[in-house]
C-alpha cells in the first residue's frame, strides 16, 4: 500500500473474508446483540405489530375481533373528540416546552459557575427526575388544591384570590404544565450543563477582550455552541410532550369537562372504559405518525440552526 493510492484502491486491496469466517463473524455479532435484541423484539416490535393488526378490527377485549379495515382511522380523523385531544396535547407542548427549556437553561448557567455546594444543588434539582410520576402528580395536586393548597395560601397572603387550578377548566392544563416542567427541569439542566461545559472558555474570554457584554456573549457564542444540546432537548421534550399521560391521569383524569383530555388519555379511555380497543390502537398509530413527521422535520431542519463546529 502506497501513499499515492486513493481510498477506493486501498479498500479494494483489503483481503476478503472467506464465507466461513464471515458467517462466524455474523454469528458473533448476533450473540452480542441478543441481550438487547430479544427484549426489543418481545416487548416492542411484536406488540407494535399486534397493535397495528388490532387497529384494523373492532374489538372489545372479550369477544372475537371483527375486521373493519380502515374504518377506525376514518372515524377518528372525523371525530371532534380526537381533534380536541390533539388540540389539548399541542396546548400542553406549547406551554411545557418553553418553560422547561428556559428553566433548565437558567439552572444550567447558574450551576456552571464556581460556587459552594454546587454538586449538592445539582443533585437536589435532579431529584424530581428520578421520582415516580405518581408521587409528583399527587404532590402537585395537593400543592395546587384550591381550598387547602400551599400555593393558594401564599397567593392569599398577598391579598389575591387564587385560581381553581386543576378543578377549573381554564387552569387545569396550566396546572399540569407547571407540574411537568418542575419534574423535568433537572433532566434539561443536566443536558444543557454538559453542553455548557463543552464550550471552550477561550471563546468567551476572547469575546470579553473584544468588548462584548454578557448578553452579546450569551447570544453570539453560548447559544450557537449550545445548539446541539438544545436540539437534543427539544426533540426529546417534544416526543415526551406528545406522550403525556401519567400526570394528566392522576391530577385530572382528563377533566374537568374534558379540558385536559390528551391523546394518550383518550387511548386509555377507549381501551379500558369503553372497550374500543381497535379505535384505541388506531389512535396510537395516528399519534405515532404525528410524532414521526414532527421528528423528521426537526432532524432535517437542524442543518439551518444547529452548529456542530
Amino acid at each position: 500500500m502506497t501513499l499515492t493510492e486513493t481510498p477506493v484502491e486501498q479498500v479494494a486491496k483489503q483481503p476478503v473474508r472467506p464465507p466461513r469466517k464471515r458467517l462466524r463473524y455474523a454469528l458473533t455479532v448476533a450473540v452480542f446483540l441478543l441481550p438487547s435484541a430479544v427484549p426489543l423484539l418481545l416487548f416492542t416490535l411484536i406488540p407494535m405489530a399486534g397493535s397495528l393488526w388490532t387497529s384494523l378490527h373492532e374489538w372489545n377485549l372479550i369477544t372475537p375481533m371483527r375486521w373493519v379495515g380502515l374504518d377506525n382511522y376514518a372515524d377518528l380523523l372525523t371525530s371532534e373528540e380526537t381533534h380536541a385531544a390533539f388540540g389539548h396535547t399541542l396546548y400542553f407542548i406549547a406551554g411545557y416546552l418553553p418553560l422547561v427549556y428556559a428553566g433548565g437553561l437558567g439552572l444550567a448557567m447558574l450551576l456552571n459557575r464556581a460556587m459552594k455546594g454546587r454538586d449538592l444543588f445539582r443533585a437536589i434539582y435532579f431529584l424530581p427526575v428520578v421520582t415516580s410520576w405518581v408521587v409528583v402528580a399527587l404532590l402537585w395536586k395537593w400543592l395546587l388544591n384550591p381550598a387547602s393548597g400551599i400555593v393558594n395560601w401564599a397567593i392569599g397572603l398577598a391579598g389575591l384570590e387564587g385560581p381553581g387550578w386543576w378543578t377549573d377548566p381554564d387552569w387545569a392544563m396550566p396546572s399540569i404544565i407547571l407540574a411537568s416542567a418542575w419534574k423535568d427541569l433537572g433532566f434539561v439542566m443536566i443536558i444543557l450543563l454538559a453542553g455548557l461545559q463543552a464550550i471552550p472558555n477561550e471563546y468567551i474570554e476572547a469575546a470579553r477582550v473584544d468588548g462584548a457584554n454578557a448578553w452579546q456573549r450569551f447570544r453570539r457564542i453560548t447559544l450557537p455552541l449550545l445548539s446541539p444540546s438544545t436540539f437534543f432537548v427539544v426533540v426529546i421534550s417534544l416526543i415526551n410532550g406528545f406522550q403525556v399521560f401519567d400526570q394528566v391521569h392522576v391530577m385530572t383524569g382528563g377533566g374537568p369537562a374534558g379540558a385536559t383530555q390528551v391523546v394518550v388519555e383518550q387511548v386509555y379511555n377507549l381501551t379500558f372504559k369503553y372497550g374500543r380497543a381497535g379505535e384505541a390502537s388506531a389512535l396510537s398509530w395516528l399519534l405515532f405518525a404525528v410524532v414521526l413527521v414532527v421528528t423528521i422535520f426537526q432532524v432535517r431542519g437542524q442543518r439551518r440552526w444547529v452548529n456542530y463546529g
